[in-house]
């Protein structure tokens, strides 16, 4: 094998670089002979029209098998879905894999996702979903956990050629050189995304060329022979174990199928296909140990002879098991980990001191930190600077730079990070500086936090912290109330602490609970509400709400600011003899049915208020279920009271036309007349 730098080889096979003795060779050989009998089956039985979807990886596999037979089995390997190899080669049960293929049950996601989306923590296997790069940051979430511990483990997560113009993929690579994180970025360059060839992906020469500019290694391999796939990834192992970070391993390989079988190959060059024939991995291996005696004549028809039946008894059995059965019931009760709260009030005499919001967001914190050393906070400026909102300043000082660390100007990168964090026994916290600023971690919160419970049964207790909300004159950008974006999604809690009381208490359960909790902090209550707190732990428990206010009359029924405005409208009614009760949803996934029906057949009305637009705000889901199961004891229709439909203005002036608050009076008056 030609000799590797830093920069750029193209490797091939010699035995005295490689060093491997003789029975290491012929386990190599099997591990890639397997998912190639797999593979073979599998086309055969789309011809046979048995399976109706498969991703190729025939012809790249190479790759998979080298990087899972060149790391230790206590390695993280995060997977796309041509890499086979990687599960055979790291002994998955195949009678399970192939059921998991094949949408059978006793699969690993038991019907709930498709091919590899799915992972094996027994066997530090994380696997994709469809959103490309998306896992990608996962893998710096997993090296940062051993970086941690102190442990030699690395990870390797993989891409395609394609998947390397997404954003995701940059966030990652760059946050890992940042912190020399050990990471293995394998790039599987198989010159086309989906039908689109590299040419028109990219301008550089090659994908490693990158690595330049996040000042870590790129090196390029000739990802067909899979023993310079194994020295290239043995190297970068070495080197990420020593402390020196990450490495960027660009496999030149070629697609022989199509992206998936229905897509076709009809617009890739012939020549294409005979050029890269001739540069089979299994053949390539087979001539390099027939030539040094290592593979015995007739050698490989035996070893298929053994393989092969056994491939087909597991598909056949895989094929003939029945389809997934389930239920309502239980379909909802796997979306999300079992509830880790334990509902600690403060004793009595606990002391109590008077506390803004933003200082028991704080203190809750605080106490996170100090009673699980686990807790890991990431965030834009959360280290010295203490966050734009100072929530975490002086942190660093108490709990150092391991524990609070500051990112680059990243969203998803962070939160994905968090993810891998989470798999591996970690409580990561993610601040985002503004909640407006969620929307670029968009796809890790929906697809990747809130459906690997539901999809393969990992927890993931990650809390996303976000300042959101309007009155202070910050406009379109810094203003969003986001909370509607988010509460249509299984598998995340939704939190919106209204008082100092519940931001601190609801803040110390949301760390506890053991699933992903997106935790709206309003802006305005920061530094505006007060009351006092008691000191030390306890916990608020997450789906239940308060009565801020007992009444007869009417309900008012709203969240974060929503309740001091509605606290302000029920006072100003008092004073006229009547009598309206404040709900506090607190939390708003999932969110208090009972609380709320028993309050609406109370009083006989029921407004819905909150600081978002009116249109397609969460109130709209109140308000339908009110309507609906409390409709026998309703004196009037359900009202909703939401901001105007436009985006957040900046002047003051606009703003105070926006909010709901100037029309809150009027629209209880009006409900109550009804």
């Amino acid at each position: 094998m030609a000799e590797m730098s830093d920069t750029r080889s193209v490797g091939a096979p010699s035995a005295p670089a490689i060093g491997l003795e003789a029975d290491r060779m012929r386990r190599l050989y099997r591990a890639l002979l397997v998912p190639r009998l797999i593979e073979e089956k599998a086309l055969l039985l789309l011809r046979q029209g048995r399976l109706s979807k498969w991703f190729s990886g025939m012809g790249q596999e190479a790759i998979a098998v080298g990087v899972a037979f060149a790391l230790d089995p206590e390695d993280w390997i995060l997977p796309m879905h041509r890499n086979l190899g990687v599960f055979t080669t790291r002994g998955v049960d195949l009678g399970r894999l192939f059921r998991q293929l094949f949408g059978k049950d006793g699969g690993f996601t038991s019907g709930r996702d498709r091919t590899f989306h799915f992972g094996l923590l027994e066997k530090h296997i994380v696997g994709m979903i469809s959103h490309l790069g998306a896992t990608v940051p996962v893998a710096d979430g997993l090296a940062l956990a051993a970086q941690l511990r102190g442990e030699r483990r690395v990870a390797a997560t993989f891409s395609g050629d394609g998947g390397t113009s997404e954003g995701d993929f940059h966030e990652a690579v760059n946050l890992a050189a940042v912190w020399k994180l050990p990471v293995l970025f394998v790039i599987e360059n198989n010159q086309y995304g989906l039908s689109t060839p590299v040419s028109e992906q990219y301008a550089c020469a090659d994908l490693a060329d990158r690595g330049i500019g996040y000042g870590i290694p790129g090196v390029v391999v000739d990802g067909n022979d899979v023993l310079a796939v194994l020295e290239a990834v043995g190297r970068a192992a070495a080197r990420a174990r020593a402390g020196e970070g990450p490495t960027l391993l660009e496999f030149k390989t070629f697609r022989m199928r199509g992206h998936e079988e229905a897509s076709g190959t009809s617009y890739v060059p012939k020549q294409l296909f005979e050029e890269w024939s001739a540069k089979d991995p299994l053949l390539r291996f087979e001539q390099w140990l027939t030539a040094r005696k290592l593979l015995e004549e007739g050698g490989r028809e035996r070893l298929r002879a053994e393989l092969k039946p056994m491939v087909d008894r597991l598909v056949d059995e895989a094929l003939a098991a029945p389809d997934p059965v389930s239920s309502a019931e239980k379909e909802l009760a796997d979306v999300y980990t079992p509830s880790a709260v334990r509902v600690v009030d403060p004793p009595p005499s606990a002391p109590a001191v008077e506390l803004r919001y933003v200082d028991a967001i704080k203190d809750g914190l605080r106490e996170v930190m100090r009673r699980h050393p686990e807790t890991v906070l990431l965030g834009q400026d959360i280290a010295e600077y203490g966050g734009v909102f100072k929530v975490t300043e002086g942190f660093v000082e108490e709990f150092g730079k391991a524990r609070v660390r500051n990112t680059p100007i990243i969203e998803s990168g962070a939160l994905g990070c968090a993810l891998g964090l989470a798999l591996d026994g970690f409580r990561p916290m993610v601040e985002m500086q503004f909640g407006d600023f969620i929307t670029c971690g968009f796809n890790q919160i929906v697809n990747n936090l809130a459906k690997t419970r539901y999809r393969w049964g990992a927890s993931v207790p990650v809390v996303v912290r976000a300042p959101v909300g309007g009155g202070t004159g910050a406009g379109p950008f810094h203003s969003q109330n986001v909370e509607a974006w988010f509460t249509h999604v299984a598998g995340l809690k939704v939190v919106a602490p209204a008082t100092p009381r519940d931001a601190k208490g609801l803040l110390t359960a949301a760390f506890e609970d053991g699933n992903p909790v997106l935790y709206l902090e309003h802006k305005l209550l920061y530094r505006s509400a007060r009351e006092r707190v008691a000191e030390g732990w306890y916990t608020v428990p997450l789906g239940r709400a308060r009565v801020a206010r007992e009444g007869a009359e009417a309900t008012i029924v709203t969240y974060s600011v929503g309740v001091s405005w509605a606290l302000e409208a029920a006072e100003r009614l008092a004073a006229e003899g009547r009598r309206v009760e404040v709900l506090d949803l607190r939390t708003l996934l999932p969110w208090d049915g009972e609380t709320v029906l028993a309050s609406a057949r109370k009083t006989g009305r029921v407004l819905v208020l909150h600081e978002a637009p009116t249109t397609g705000g969460f109130g709209a889901e109140l308000a339908a279920t009110i309507g609906r199961e409390a409709f026998e004891w309703l004196d009037a229709p359900v009202s909703r009271l939401g901001a105007l439909d436009t985006p957040v203005p900046f002047s003051k002036a606009l703003e105070e036309v926006f909010s709901p608050r100037g029309r809150l009076l009027a629209a209880v008056r009006e409900l109550l007349a009804y």
